[in-house]
């Protein structure tokens, strides 16, 4: 058995519905890394990630092979390498530049600004909660902890500044954001397949935001949306139509330019 072969000790700490958490889920499967998957309350989790001694007390953060490792980016780094096949980066380096690239803009930008709608969404219809904790184990009934989640659905929206101004004007900015992932669809620095960490870095984002029906037909027709579908296709949750009409308006123009 060589080293790349040898079974590695991996828990994968997760908030139900973290965009960032299911890319890296997806990262273990393609690499055939069983992994013990561990489901902490939003907000919460920040304390228990610290008395882990994780880098960073956000999600996702993975314990694998004696080393504890934090957010999205460093686990596809490490995870190549500690199993190299199959790549999540490419190997030419004017490919490898252009998938950080896109990586990078993935996680700095389309992913706080999908959380930062989905939280408002939430603070709307709370109900919507159960829908995205599906196959979690949160220690509590999930029909309880809805019905107590009002506190954390509160402070989640606050420290990711899911208020309304800010999210208004994420959602105006999308259809630019969208054109941007189809451009990179187009070129070749998205879609490969099996994907590759910028793949699932965006895909993640643009699944959850397809959970969202007030977002899904601007979404899942577009280059960006088949993309998305390919990387990850199973993306737990569900929420009704809840943001106002008025701030949707750029989202319809840009579903029926890309029909």
């Amino acid at each position: 058995m060589t080293p790349a072969e040898q079974p590695l000790d991996a828990k994968l700490y997760v908030i139900p519905g973290s965009h960032p958490a299911m890319a890296v889920r997806r990262m273990l499967e393609l690499k055939g890394i069983p992994y013990k998957r561990v489901d902490l309350m939003p907000v919460i989790s920040r304390g228990a990630l610290r008395a882990l001694r994780f880098p960073s007390n956000t999600v996702p953060s993975l314990s694998i092979g004696g080393a504890k490792v934090t957010g999205s980016r460093a686990i596809a780094h490490e995870l190549d390498r500690l199993r190299p096949e199959p790549p999540l980066y490419p190997s030419d380096d004017g490919e490898l530049v252009a998938v950080e690239d896109a990586e990078r803009w993935g996680e700095e930008v389309l992913q706080p600004a999908v959380r930062r709608i989905l939280w408002n969404t939430l603070q709307r219809d709370r109900a919507a909660l159960a829908s995205y904790a599906e196959g979690s184990r949160l220690g509590v009934p999930i029909g309880l902890a809805v019905k107590t989640a009002a506190p954390i659905v509160a402070a989640a929206a606050r420290m990711n500044s899911a208020d309304d101004e800010t999210v208004r004007a994420d959602l105006a900015a999308m259809p630019g954001w969208l054109q941007r992932i189809d451009d990179w669809v187009a070129e070749g620095t998205l879609g490969s397949e099996p994907p590759n960490a910028a793949d699932l870095q965006i895909a993640a984002s643009l699944r959850l935001a397809m959970t969202l029906d007030d977002l899904r037909p601007a979404i899942a027709s577009r280059p960006a949306g088949e993309m998305a579908m390919r990387a990850i296709p199973d993306f737990p949750g569900q929420a009704p139509p809840v943001l106002p009409s008025a701030w949707l308006e750029s989202l319809r123009t840009a579903e029926v330019q890309g029909t």
